[in-house]
């Protein structure tokens, strides 16, 4: 009984933590879903060159699209004019971040990985757009598009803040209600159950965690806000900031259903470009973030942040639990239809 009341008390402390940032993140998210359409990301990565692919890595960055949701927007944006590569940038740096996760990584984590998320993703999402422009160019004739304002560019300011704050109270906790809530059970879990240092005692530092979140990360589905806590369970039981971060890029960036669908739709040496780029630049970054916190005393994950005062906690954990439930029961009802 005395672990059942501690992993539910570890659950509070993380949701509590985490929700006052991540209600703002959603709240941003649905913004930016409303204000930033389609048709203007479209406009924007047609033409092969590297601004197209650079212009795409950093569109995908704020966008809170997990690794299932953007495949088939970037799949409708190939079709409709924009380059491979610029395509395969927009897939890798979308899943890995958006404004949701980066506020959910300032709340748990810290300064130092908000920061560096966003620039390896960035740099990951220009490396793969570039070997595949350079591996496996598209052959298809690239069309002028004229752009078509949809439903969404038509409305007033009024409506558009209606869309905008539908999406982040319904639409966007339907998307990552279930992931988001094992996420944080995993990690209550983890750091219920699990001894002090047990990563550093059992793993150590170097590349054998960073291959060993590697592996665990590439194959499973885990959203990149949802990634978070359990990435903030395992460094504070021992976890080196470098492995942290290659659970963070792998997790949200691949799973066995995304490589299909790129396979199918972009080919083969394209889909291997994708998943090689995910694992070499994780372990890449993950070795220069072990570098700067092991090496240059850069301090990675923060124990002296502000903190909101605990009755704004409690109040944003309850709106936020019962967003996310009710995301999960209306995403079941609409399964069932």
């Amino acid at each position: 009984m005395d672990i059942l009341t501690k992993i539910l008390k570890e659950f509070w402390v993380t949701v509590g933590q985490m929700s006052p940032y991540l209600l703002f993140g959603f709240i941003v998210a649905g913004l930016i879903s409303v204000f930033i359409s389609a048709n203007t990301v479209r406009k924007h990565l047609g033409g092969k060159k590297l601004w197209p692919i650079t212009k795409a890595s950093l569109l995908g960055i704020p966008l809170p699209l997990c690794s299932c949701g953007v495949l088939p927007v970037t799949t409708s944006l190939y079709k409709q004019g924009a380059s491979k590569g610029a395509s395969i940038s927009f897939l890798l740096s979308t899943p890995q971040t958006g404004v949701d996760s980066l506020a959910l990584t300032y709340s748990l984590l810290g300064p130092a990985f908000t920061i560096i998320r966003p620039i390896t993703t960035f740099l990951t999402g220009i490396i793969g757009g570039l070997l595949v422009e350079t591996f496996d160019p598209s052959t298809k004739q690239i069309e002028e598009n004229n752009e078509v304002l949809t439903s969404s560019d038509k409305k007033g300011v009024g409506e558009k803040l209606q869309a905008a704050l539908k999406y982040a109270v319904i639409t966007l906790p339907k998307d990552v209600g279930k992931p988001m809530l094992i996420g944080v059970g995993i990690a209550a879990i983890l750091s219920a159950i699990i001894p002090a240092d047990f990563f550093a005692g059992k793993l150590g530092r170097g590349l054998l965690p960073m291959i060993a979140m590697m592996l665990i990360g590439i194959p499973v589905y885990v959203c990149s806000s949802a990634s978070v806590p359990i990435a903030a369970a395992m460094m504070i039981k021992g976890l080196s900031p470098g492995a942290a971060l290659v659970f963070l890029m792998t997790g949200p960036a691949t799973n066995a259903a995304s490589f299909a669908t790129i396979y199918g739709s972009f080919g083969k040496k394209t889909a291997l470009i994708y998943i090689s780029t995910v694992a070499i630049c994780s372990l890449i970054f993950g070795a220069i973030i072990d570098f700067l916190a092991f090496n240059i005393g850069i301090k990675m994950l923060s124990d002296q942040m502000w903190m909101m005062p605990k009755i704004i906690n409690d109040t944003c954990a309850v709106i936020l639990i019962l967003l996310l439930v009710n995301g999960i029961i209306a995403k079941h009802k609409h399964a069932k239809k």
